[in-house]
Formats: C-alpha cells, structure tokens, sequence
C-alpha cells in the first residue's frame, strides 16, 4: 500500500484527498471519501457558517475517520467559519483564495493541521513561512478558480522551493496521474471533479449528466479579463459568459453580475442557461456514476499497480 508522511500527518490510511468544492463537498460525500481511507473535505461554502458547523456534525455521524473543511477566505464569512472549525474541533483545514494569516494563530493553538492551496512557488513560500504544515500545488488543469502554471510543471518546482509536504491537484484522474505525482515527490493527491460523479455527490442531475457527456475539449477558461480565471464545462452559460467577455466595451461589473449565484445554480438546479458548471480538464474521462470508495480504491489501487511495475519498464 502506498504511504507517505502525509497519511501519518492528518491519520489516513491512503494519500488522497477529496477537494472542497463550493456548494458540493457536503458532509455525505466527504465521510463517503473518509471511510474509504483518504480525507473527505467539507466546503466553507454551504450556505453561511452555520450551515458548515451542521454539516461538521453530520459527517462525525457518518465517519468516525478523520476529516476537513476547505476555508475560502475570500468569501463573506470567512471569519466566522474561521470560528467554527475550532469551535466544533475540525483538526485539519484547507484553504483557498487568500492568505490564512488572520487565522493562523489561533487555529495553531486549536491544534489543527493547516494546508493551503497554492498555484505558485512564491505564494508557496510564504505559506510556509506562515507555518503551513503542507501545501497542495494545484495546476491550471483543475475545475473552479485557476492559477497560470500546469501541474507537471507547478509540482517539482513547488516541490523544489519548500520543506514541507506538498500534495498535486490538477488533471488528476486515475491510477495513471496519481503514480506519476508520486513519483514527481507528491506526499498525496487532492482531486475533485471525479467525485462529483460519485453517488454520495449532491450536485444536480444534470450537472452529472452534462460531465458524463464532456469530450476531452468539454472544459473552458472564463474570467481572466477579471483577474478570476475559472475552469468550468462548456454550457450556454460558459460560452454566454466567454463571449461577453471578448466583446470589447464589455463593463466588468457586468460580468460580475452574471456570474454571482451561478455556482449554486449548477449544483442546486441543473441550471444549463445560468449555472456554472465547474470542472477540470479531466471531465471528458468521466463516463459513469460509481461510489466514492470505488473512486478512492481505483485510483490508489491503480497507482500501487503501476508503481509496483515500473521496473520492468527499464531493461
């Protein structure tokens, strides 16, 4: 069985962690991930800090294994979910778009395991330097917000850069990717959108529907003219969106506007015209619903299998 210092650092039994994805990563699906051997992560983004507390309570009725919540710290209530992570005694916290300082301190004396997401080698060093216990380097590939620098390239050089276990997200499909990012020096993986085709996903039917169909060019880049590139499937909404955003003249706020609520959409509505469908580039290798355990188990499965017969590959 693969194991590295990241199982001994948060207490699981197989390196794989499940993204926090807003409005989707749920208390069902993240105890799902954790009693299949990896980290289920619960998102910040639920519907308000009070709706992640309940979810914290459901997941340790459905798990006695360990597990996290992704902090977005640039959302609205950030710091009051900042506060209820301690509160209700979370040991390990993720966290994206912006920096943890505020809240460093206080969850170092909580005990609690801290490990930012990066897209950069120099925002990895700072997190370092915060006192990050490690880092998850997540490359452009990947669904939601996006940095500039691809996988393949970001991990070694992250790698590289700290002292500090770093996890890969990012393109992240199967036994395939996974062997590779281990052998690259990845203590782990974190991936997110082969679990929204997961049964204890919550995300509308048609948001399953539209991923399954996906083609290996089903994803595109929205947001960069506004500093906020996110990857997401190709809807009448993306290709709305994407089209607003070459027409020159076109106001920012106005694209502000029309992107507000429309994560929720997706997840909660299936809606194709007004909802933002977010998903990595590996979409179009989604062609079936299975269980969360069944995810974690091929994929890991897949990687001691081939890490296991690498040598033959050399004479």
């Amino acid at each position: 069985m693969i194991r590295t210092v990241l199982c001994d650092l948060v207490g699981i039994e197989k390196p794989i962690f499940q993204g926090g994805m807003a409005w989707i990563a749920d208390a069902r699906l993240a105890a799902a991930v954790s009693n299949a051997g990896g980290l289920g992560i619960i998102s910040s983004i639920l519907g308000g800090a009070e709706a992640v507390r309940e979810q914290i309570r459901k997941a340790r009725s459905l798990t006695d294994k360990p597990f996290g919540v992704n902090v977005m710290l640039a959302s609205p209530d950030a710091a009051e979910v900042a506060r209820v992570v301690v509160e209700e005694g979370v040991k390990i916290v993720t966290t994206g778009a912006g920096s943890p300082a505020a809240y460093m301190a206080e969850w170092k004396k909580a005990g609690i395991t801290v490990i930012p997401v990066v897209a950069s080698v120099a925002y990895a060093l700072k997190m370092e330097e915060l006192g990050a216990d490690a880092l998850i380097a997540e490359g452009a590939e990947s669904g939601g917000h996006i940095g500039d620098t691809h996988t393949l390239a970001l991990l070694p050089q992250i790698i590289d850069a700290v002292h500090i276990p770093v996890l890969a997200a990012g393109g992240i499909f199967d036994g395939r990717a996974a062997a590779a990012m281990f052998l690259m020096g990845a203590a782990g993986i974190q991936l997110g959108t082969r679990f929204l085709s997961a049964f204890e996903c919550k995300v509308h039917p048609n948001y399953k529907d539209r991923l399954i169909k996906a083609s290996d060019i089903g994803t595109i880049v929205t947001g960069k003219s506004l500093g906020d590139a996110v990857r997401s499937l190709k809807t009448p909404f993306s290709k709305r969106f994407a089209k607003l955003e070459a027409t020159p003249g076109t106001d920012p706020e106005e694209l502000k506007a029309l992107g507000r609520g429309s994560v929720r959409r997706a997840v909660e509505e299936g809606d194709l015209a007004g909802g933002s469908f977010l998903a990595g580039e590996v979409a179009g290798m989604v062609v079936k619903e299975e269980s969360a355990a069944d995810i974690v188990n091929d994929i890991i499965g897949g990687a001691e299998a081939l890490l296991g017969g690498a040598s033959k590959l050399i004479n």
